[in-house]
Parts: C-alpha cells; structure tokens; sequence
C-alpha cells in the first residue's frame, strides 16, 4: 500500500519523484521503477540484497530479531504444534485449514504420491554413483512430459492439480533417487502412512525387511520439513520466480529452484557441516578448528554457524536443537564420532565469548545435518531433503507471482565495463 509518502532524487540536474511503498511490516521500499524513463538511469544492488523484487504476503523474517512468520505465524508455533501439509496449506491458501479442508488436501495429496510408470526407465539412463540432486533436476524437470494436463498457468483449476502433483511426488521422486543410488528396488507409496513416514518408508524399507516406523523419528522429520519450507525471496526461491516469470510450466520452475538449492552456500549447507566435522576428526581438534575460524587469515570456516540473514539466534534452529537431542537420545547413539564432535562443538559455540560476541550461534543447517545423520541419510542426501520440504514454499511463491497483475517478465539490467564500439579486424590483419 502506499501512504503518498515519497522519496526525492537528483541525478544530472534532473529530479524525480519516486513513491515509498509500506508492507504491513519490515522496512519500506522506494519505488524506482520511473526511475531510467525519468533520469535514465539503473540501481545498482549486486546480489539484490537492498532491493524488493515482488511483493508478497506468504513469509515475513526479521532478522535483527530473529523472527520468521510463515502467513502471520511464528515458525515455532507451526513446527511444534502443526504437521507438515497443513504448513504447505497454510502457504498456499494463506489460512490454516479447517477439519473437511485438512482431510481433503492431505487426501489429495495422498492420492497423487504415485509416479507414472515409465518414469523409472528415466532413473536408469543416470550412473550409479550419480548426485541425488543431479537425478531430482534431471526428473523434476522431464515431470511436465508425464503430465502436460497441468501445465496450463492460466488455468487455476490445472495450477492446483500441478502444485498437488509437486507436493505430493517429489518425496517419491527424492526416495527412489536414494534407492538407485543405493542399487535398491523402488518403494511404492503406501496409503495408510503420513507425509513424513512415507517417505521415511519409502528411503528404508526393503523387500528382505520390512522399516520400523517410530513416531519421534517420523514426528522430526516432519519439523525439519516444516523449518525448511519457505524462507522468503531466497536464491532457490528467486530462481523459480525469474523462470516462472517467463511462463515455464511448474515442473520446468520447480527444477530450477532444485538447480540453485544444489548451491553449497544455500541448501548445501548442512552437508557442508558433516563435512566439516569430518575434516576435524576427534574432539582434541575442535579448539584447533575454533581457533583456526577466529584468525582472519586462516581460509577455513566453520559451517553451520551465523546465518546471512539472520543477525540473532535463527529461530528454527532453538526447535531443531531440541528435537536434535530427542533423536540422538532415543537412537542412543554411541560411538559416533561425527555426533560427537558436534555436540561438543556446540557446547563450545554456546559458551565461548567470540561466538557470543559475534552472534555465530549454531543454525537449523548445524542442527539438521546432525539429526539426518543420525537417521541413517548419508550426506548427499541432505540436500534433496531440503528440496522436498521448500518444494511447497517454491510452489506457493510460484503461485502467488502468476495471479499478481503487476508480475512482468524478470530482466535485471547491467552495469557495462567492457570494450565499446571498435571496428572488426579481418583475420589476416589481426
């Protein structure tokens, strides 16, 4: 909304007029897009880290405050109180459901979990040993081939059955890309189970034996999920705006929001930290790591700690620190020497001046990593569980920018430093 409220520039003489727009909270945004018809000039804003690319109503984070909100609704409240699919109800209806909506959207998306068939001939033609993420892009992406009857973006009755399909499908997509990495027979879905145990199924389960479901394990996942399903106008998040914008169909969108996750500074991150654990070794070299990270002149970094945006404890992960030490308490991990030398760092970080001084408290990646790790998900399938759980956020946010009238095909502009005009050389002369 806008309040008449407005911001003056001068640039060559000339002055424009631009409109300050107020959301109903977080900092307010100047209008800039008169702004090249008017004084023909771009914002430069590397990264886009001071610029407001949409306007939504889905996911609110202050980080100064350590506050996120998924539709008005404290991310804690959801995680501890709420399930998975009433959250992705949540985002993409922007109420929570009543009983009869709760039944039918989980019904749905109980119905839609199966994948065609012949999908599994397109598993065969990827190497054994190749990345889950690599297979997630490559599938996502061929999904509009199996179901062109969704892919109309005009149509909102077919940008539901599409958004249902995603929701539902890709934990089948993400299980059976850990099962053919594994050399493992595929895993259908079963009915009677929940999202999260599902999918846990689906992963674990063999034909030889049969996977023991437990409620607190299941009930973990499901946070995770739900912690991990929007972050507002993230990487990934951006990405699927930008292609969406050029009216690609969801599938092809979604895919792209998988492409950028696979990024180690964004969804790779809590693979990032078992690595880094890995890398220190025991817990006699954590202070030689700690120390390593405080000298600015040492390149190595601990993962897992601070947060881009978050400039306070990151709320998630005080739900993921407590549900962290549930699973590893009830898996009775011992002799583990990855959980170890986490636990012991994360005694350290929560008592050591630097860490405190510098609000580098342990996040949800930190957190995530260890649980997923104690489940028994080997570190490349970290990332693919990211994606399953942000698919609804991606899903949502896709939905959102499709019905805004203001929404125009993405086209940053440039600033230009290379040559200007010369005159071409022919190759004898050059």
């Amino acid at each position: 909304m806008n309040d008449n409220k407005s911001a003056k520039l001068v640039f060559n003489n000339k002055e424009v007029e631009l409109d300050v727009l107020h959301g109903s909270v977080g900092p307010s945004v100047i209008d800039v897009r008169k702004l090249y018809g008017e004084l023909g000039c771009f914002t430069y804003d590397p990264g886009y880290g001071a610029t407001g690319s949409c306007e939504s109503a889905i996911t609110y984070i202050d980080g100064e405050e350590g506050i996120l909100l998924h539709r008005g609704y404290p991310i804690e409240d959801l995680a501890n109180k709420s399930s998975f699919l009433e959250v992705a109800y949540l985002l993409l209806n922007g109420e929570l459901p009543k009983k009869e909506e709760k039944d039918e959207f989980e019904n749905a998306i109980t119905l839609h979990t199966m994948v065609h068939e012949q999908l599994i001939n397109f598993y065969r033609g990827f190497r054994r040993d190749a990345h889950p993420m690599a297979i997630m892009v490559g599938v996502v992406g061929a999904l509009s081939a199996f179901y062109p009857d969704s892919t109309n973006i005009d149509d909102p009755y077919e940008r539901m059955v599409s958004s249902r399909r995603l929701i539902a499908k890709i934990p089948t997509i993400a299980a059976m890309a850990y099962k053919y990495s594994l050399g493992q027979p595929f895993n259908y879905p079963l009915n009677d189970l929940n999202y999260s145990e599902n999918f846990l199924n689906m992963c674990f389960s063999v034909p030889a034996e049969k996977y023991k479901l437990n409620k607190t394990i299941s009930d973990a996942l499901d946070k995770i999920l739900i912690l991990h399903a929007d972050h507002e106008q993230n990487a990934s998040t951006s990405t699927v705006r930008i292609a969406g914008s050029s009216g690609a169909n969801p599938f092809a969108c979604i895919a792209s929001g998988i492409a950028s996750l696979w990024g180690p500074s964004h969804g790779g991150a809590n693979e990032a930290v078992l690595n880094m654990l890995s890398e220190i070794g025991s817990k006699d070299k954590i202070m030689e790591y700690v120390n390593k990270a405080k000298d600015k002149d040492d390149s190595f970094r601990l993962f897992g700690f601070g947060h881009r945006v978050y400039k306070n404890y990151d709320p998630r992960a005080s739900v993921m620190r407590e549900t962290c030490h549930e699973v590893l308490n009830l898996l009775g991990v011992k002799n583990e020497p990855l959980l170890d030398i986490a636990m012991e760092l994360e005694k350290i970080a929560l008592n050591d001046e630097y860490f405190i001084e510098k609000k580098l408290y342990p996040n949800v990646d930190f957190y995530s990593g260890i649980i997923l790790k104690a489940m028994g998900f080997p570190t490349d399938m970290f990332t693919v569980l990211f994606a399953v759980a942000r698919t609804v956020g991606w899903v949502a946010q896709w939905n959102e920018m499709i019905t805004d009238p203001v929404q125009r095909i993405g086209r940053p502009r440039q600033l230009y430093t290379g040559k200007v005009l010369r005159k071409f050389e022919p190759l004898e002369k050059r």
